[in-house]
């Protein structure tokens, strides 16, 4: 397992979008801007379940992130690592946490009726860093 070093967890607290490349259902790699934070042990994401990153990432755990900081072009992450975990158990309170972060609302706004969120967990196996 790898870390997230200390000088750029800050960037898991800004408004920056994540990049999340998953693998694709004819092994090619599919990559979607997503909303994220860090726990401390694991990147986390939400989903709602159905879509194209959730269905990549139930028959291939394997992704990479990066992140680029919106204040120095030249300073980002990118994370390399597996899904730990797929729950809907506490997702709908993850997403309202998220929209806080970046729309400054208290509920995800976008939610439809039958939609079933999913928070991913990422744990990180290699981390690189530039800035």
């Amino acid at each position: 397992m790898a870390t997230i070093p200390e000088n750029y967890r800050d960037l898991f607290t800004k408004k920056t979008f994540a990049h999340l490349a998953t693998v694709g259902a004819n092994n090619t790699p599919q990559v979607t801007p997503v909303w994220c934070d860090w726990d401390g042990t694991y990147v986390r994401i939400n989903t709602a379940r159905g879509r194209v990153k959730d269905r990549n990432l139930r028959k291939n755990p394997r992704v990479a992130l990066s992140i680029q900081d919106p204040d120095n072009p030249y300073r980002y992450i990118q994370v390399r690592g597996r899904v730990a975990e797929m729950t809907e158990q506490g997702a709908d309170a993850h997403i309202d946490a998220l929209a806080k972060k970046y729309l400054g609302k208290d509920k995800y706004p976008y939610r439809r009726p039958d939609e079933v969120r999913v928070t991913v967990k990422i744990l990180p196996e290699k981390v690189q860093t530039l800035g």
